[in-house]
Formats: C-alpha cells, structure tokens, sequence
C-alpha cells in the first residue's frame, strides 16, 4: 500500500528555473528509499515541497491519502522532517524540546512515548541537559526526536549524517533499521553511497530536477552492476594480439593487465574461452582479480548520462 503518492510535480522559481521537472512516484508503506543526487539536484526541493515548506507550481502529493494543498494539517501531521541544517534552541532542555515539538502538533501528552523515543536514540541520560551542552551527533539525534515526536507515519531525513563521524554515521544507520522496524517509512537523502547500499530498500537517482530512476536496490545492482575481472600478465605487452579482438578487454598499467568487463546476468560469461584464448596467443598469466561495481558507479555513471 502506497503512503506517499508523488504525480507530476513541478517547480519553477521566478526567473524560470525548473527545481523540479514533473517528478513521480509512489512509496510503500514501511519502506526505506533513499534519493541520491548531486548539489542542486533537487532533493531538498522535493522534500520541502511534499513538506509544505515550499508551495509546488503543479501537481499533486498524497500522504496517507491526504493531499498536501486540500488537506494540509492531516497530511502534514503524519511526516515528520529531519532537516539538514541543526537549528535547536541552544538554552532549553533535550525533554522540553520534544514535548513542545509533540505539542505543536495538537497531540495530547505522552510521556511514556516520548521516553521510548529518546530511549531508542541513546537520549534517555541527556532528557534533562540544554542543547547547547550537546555534541553535534546528538543535536542530530535531538532532530530525529522532534521529528518523530508527533508519531509520523513518514519520516524525511535530509542529509542526516552529514558532518557526521564515521561511528555515528553507524548508529544512525541503526536507528533507521529500528524506525522501519517499527513501521515507519523513511525517505533518505544522501551523499554517501554506502548509506543507500547498506539500509535503502529502494534507490532513487535525482538529477536536475528529474527523477532519472526508481528502482529495488538489488535488482538495480544486478542490471547496472557490471563485473570486471583483472588479468595480470607475467611480461607485458604493447598491444592487444588480433585473436583477442572479440573480447571486451582494455589494456591498462604499462600493457602489465588487462581488464575485462562482463554482464553478470549473461548465462555465459565468456570468461573460460578467454583465458583458453590468452594461453594461445602465448600470453602467461600472473594474477586474476574480479570486482563487482558498486553503486556509486552506477550513480555516476546515470548522472553523467543524464548531464551528456
């Protein structure tokens, strides 16, 4: 069942630049998407307009079957938003912070909810110490507090672990794995690949304003993934041997290695007949390394398609 339903959604700023360019697409219930795109490529956008921080020019956004222009307060009141920037009141306390962000919702109090919240973000000790006490990564967490103080049913992370230290950036991976566990569906935006690899369910690739693919991230990885296997010659060589033509080979560091790229989905991968192939035109192997492209070459890869 589809919680966020995205349909043509543009935006077009005075002085006819186009932020976005007619995105759709629809997200699951309880699952993790995670938007990867470079510097203005419209993820902060997208965010801030299904949000109703920004007023789209056409289209419609449904969240939970409310539309975000005829339905505001009801569709706004089942995301919650973690933005990039952290903007907290540095002089008030971790707990005041987060009753008051429930309350801004019209939600009647709960603290045995909000403990459970600040006890899944490693807060529960610091409930009682002002922001400005705070390190960087738990203001961060501070944020995801807010953000799901009002009980979302979505969750929008805008770059949560920017600036972010590598074992912070882990715990927070883990945070996420909890919320979806807990059957929030959460839409990430990144810069780093690994984090899309290592939680998303989906990938969505954004580039100027366009939604350039959607798609499961295994299934992604499996269309796009290429391998390449690494043959390192005993004596280098100045040129390819015309027998070897046929192949998809490079040769690479001084004529020392060749490189050949293969589809993992073939049923055959040509790799037997090659090196039978390289025996017979006397070349003599010293080493064999494959690599499966990662999805940071994939990404770069669409985004320079998409720029050419």
């Amino acid at each position: 069942m589809s919680i966020l339903e995205i349909e043509d959604l543009k935006k077009v700023y005075e002085g006819g630049f186009e932020a976005l360019k007619g995105v759709s697409l629809e997200i699951e219930e309880g699952e993790i998407l995670a938007l990867l795109g470079p510097n203005g490529a419209g993820k902060t956008t997208l965010i801030s307009t299904i949000c109703g921080i920004t007023t789209s020019t056409s289209g419609d956004v449904h969240v939970g079957g409310f539309n975000i222009k005829d339905d505001y307060r009801a569709a706004r009141s089942l995301i919650g938003l973690v933005p990039q920037e952290i903007n907290l009141e540095p002089f008030e306390t971790v707990w005041n912070t987060v009753r008051f962000s429930r309350g801004l919702f019209g939600k009647k109090r709960n603290d045995a909810y909000l403990e459970t919240v600040l006890q899944k973000l490693s807060l529960w000790d610091k409930k009682d110490s002002r922001i400005m006490e705070l390190s960087g990564g738990m203001k961060r967490r501070v944020l995801i507090a807010k953000a799901l103080s009002h009980e979302p049913r979505v969750l929008f992370l805008d770059e949560p672990t920017a600036g972010v230290d590598v074992a912070l950036r882990k715990d927070m991976w883990d945070t996420v794995a909890e919320l979806k566990r807990d059957g929030v569906t959460i839409i990430l935006t990144t810069h780093y690949i690994e984090e899309a690899e290592a939680i998303a369910d989906r990938v969505g690739v954004i580039n100027k304003g366009e939604l350039l693919l959607l798609e499961e991230k295994a299934s992604l990885m499996q269309r796009l993934g290429k391998k390449q296997m690494k043959v390192e010659l005993q004596d280098a060589i100045q040129s390819l041997p015309e027998s070897l033509s046929a192949y998809d080979l490079a040769l690479e560091e001084g004529g020392s290695v060749l490189t050949y790229s293969y589809d993992t989905r073939s049923e055959r991968t040509g790799i037997t007949t090659l090196l039978s192939d390289l025996s017979a035109a006397g070349l003599v192997l010293k080493d064999l390394q494959t690599a499966q492209s990662s999805l940071e070459d994939i990404f770069v890869g669409l985004v320079e398609e998409g720029q050419s």
